[in-house]
C-alpha cells in the first residue's frame, strides 16, 4: 500500500471514526474544514490506494475503510522504524529517552508489559 499524505491521513481518521458514510459525514469530523470537492477527490485517491471501498447507495457513494486503523498503525510504525531508526525498536526507544519524551517509570512499565506478554 502507498503512503498517505497528511490530508489523506486526517480523512482516514474520520473514516475510521464513522465506519461507513458519505463525504459529508466525514467532513463533519475533520479538524480542518476543506471544500467538499477536495474531500471527495481525496476519498477517490484513498480508494485507488486501497484504503477505502465504495458502493453506490441510491445516487450517493458510501465509503468504508478497507484497512483497519490497527493495520495502518502497524504498517506506518514499521516504516518509521525501518526508515529512521535502522529497523531497530531499541533505537526508537533511545530516541524518545534522549528527547525526554519517555520517563524511567514509563520504561519500567514497558519492560513489565514485555515480560508479561500483555497489551496495555
Amino acid at each position: 500500500m502507498k503512503n498517505l499524505s497528511a490530508q489523506e491521513e486526517q480523512l482516514m481518521l474520520a473514516i475510521w471514526q464513522v465506519g461507513e458514510g458519505n463525504v459529508k459525514a466525514f467532513m463533519d469530523l475533520m479538524s480542518e474544514q476543506l471544500p467538499y470537492t477536495t474531500v471527495a477527490s481525496t476519498i477517490k485517491n484513498l480508494e485507488k490506494k486501497g484504503y477505502v471501498s465504495a458502493r453506490l447507495f441510491g445516487n450517493v457513494y458510501v465509503y468504508k475503510p478497507a484497512i483497519s486503523e490497527e493495520e495502518y498503525k502497524r504498517k506506518f510504525m514499521g516504516n518509521v522504524v525501518k526508515d529512521y531508526f535502522s529497523n531497530s525498536y531499541k533505537e526508537l526507544v533511545n530516541f524518545f529517552v534522549d528527547q525526554k519524551k519517555l520517563s524511567a517509570q514509563e520504561l519500567k512499565d514497558i519492560v513489565k508489559l514485555i515480560e508479561s506478554g500483555k497489551k496495555k
